[in-house]
């Protein structure tokens, strides 16, 4: 079966910097609904479309092809007083920046009273590359079309 709009694709994928140091294995398989559900970034199913299992490619994208380019406006700080209790460096905030938008904060310093958050997703900035290969293709249900996302084993569970 051929990537088309509403099928159910599995992948096996991995992910590195424009230096070649990987960023994430992919040692879970992937799924995800195709057909502009915004499971996947554009580019990449862009390039799935019409094709098979089996089938391999390598994809560079630019950061505005997937994680977005790093946005000065989404790093701030608030005083520690203000955070909730146990705040730790790596740790996650959810909030709204700058822009009136959500976003999940990251926990990047803690200096004295001072925590430092920066909203923006970790890789946002960054060219990176897709290793990846298809490796199930299948119809999807009415439920996951309905739902617009796959699911299932390595999909959403509700």
């Amino acid at each position: 079966m051929k990537i088309d709009k509403d099928t159910a694709v599995t992948l096996r994928f991995s992910v590195t910097d424009a230096a070649g140091k990987v960023i994430d294995k992919g040692t879970e398989p992937m799924v995800y609904l195709h057909g502009g559900y915004d499971n996947i970034f554009p580019k990449v199913e862009e390039a799935l479309a019409g094709h098979e299992a089996g089938y391999e490619v390598t994809l560079t994208l630019a950061p505005e092809d997937s994680f977005g380019q790093h946005n000065p406006q989404l790093i701030t700080t608030i005083a520690k007083k203000d955070f909730p209790p146990g705040v730790k460096v790596g740790g996650h905030l959810q909030g709204r920046g700058e822009d009136g938008e959500e976003h999940v904060f990251n926990v990047v310093k803690i200096k004295g009273d001072t925590v430092h958050l920066d909203g923006n997703h970790p890789l946002a900035g960054q060219t990176l590359k897709f290793g990846i290969k298809v490796v199930e293709v299948r119809a999807a249900s009415a439920e996951e079309i309905a739902h617009k996302h796959v699911h299932g084993e390595h999909g959403h569970h509700h």
